[in-house]
């Protein structure tokens, strides 16, 4: 895992004033907290976060420089990034402050690869965790949780006892709770191949309906 490293300063005023002053200045506010840090207000660079995060958005490593002294640096991830929900524009970050040689449990992506046996024969593949919790230190994190259905068949499924991970990452799970699987063509696609079928089996176009019989008595 990657580290990046994050120019910041320190922010000693707060409300909604500063923050629309920040943003004009191509900045916005941030915290730094942590299990065993006070709170610290602080302003980042919108260009710099933004350009570590369109390039490793899942759990990235930061290197937190507070007003250039690099002997204050502090290692921390984003744990909360809050954007305006139409531009996603940055408004503000929240920074948790990690140690290195701790581990933490962090959410990582599930990916799913390869074409399923099931899928070629008109199943379709269901990822029903999107994101399972892992355990380890920070350097270990990994950027996804890969998973190979290829030879998954309709009605298969992997469970995350299942999911084969490094030696230095434990996989956090109370249950064996399914990931993926291979679901039976649906009931709609069942309808209308049966819906075609009986349209196969009418009668041709043009042939003459039956007359029906009348109920009516001759007078």
């Amino acid at each position: 895992m990657e580290t990046f490293e994050l120019n910041t300063s320190h922010r000693t005023t707060t409300g909604k004033n500063v923050a629309r002053s920040l943003r004009r200045e191509g900045m916005i506010p941030a915290i730094l907290y942590g299990p065993n840090t006070e709170a610290v207000s602080l302003a980042v660079s919108v260009r710099e976060l933004k350009k570590i995060l369109s390039s490793f958005s899942e759990n990235v490593i930061l290197k937190l420089v507070v007003d250039d002294d690099k002997n204050s640096a502090k290692m921390a991830m984003v744990k909360e990034l809050q954007t305006v929900p139409v531009t996603q524009d940055y408004l503000h970050v929240d920074f948790y402050e990690i140690t290195m040689d701790k581990a933490i449990k962090v959410e990582v992506p599930v990916v799913v690869t390869g074409n399923a046996k099931g899928a070629e024969e008109g199943g379709l593949v269901q990822l029903i965790r999107n994101e399972l919790e892992v355990l380890c230190l920070p350097l270990d994190i990994p950027e996804a949780i890969k998973i190979d259905v290829t030879n998954l068949d309709i009605g298969d499924s992997v469970h995350v006892e299942d999911i084969p991970v490094s030696e230095k990452v434990t996989l956090i799970a109370d249950t064996n709770f399914t990931v993926v699987t291979i679901l039976a063509p649906t009931v709609e696609e069942e309808v209308e191949e049966a819906e075609e079928g009986i349209e196969e089996e009418a009668a041709p176009e043009g042939e003459a309906a039956a007359p029906e019989e009348s109920t009516e008595e001759a007078g």
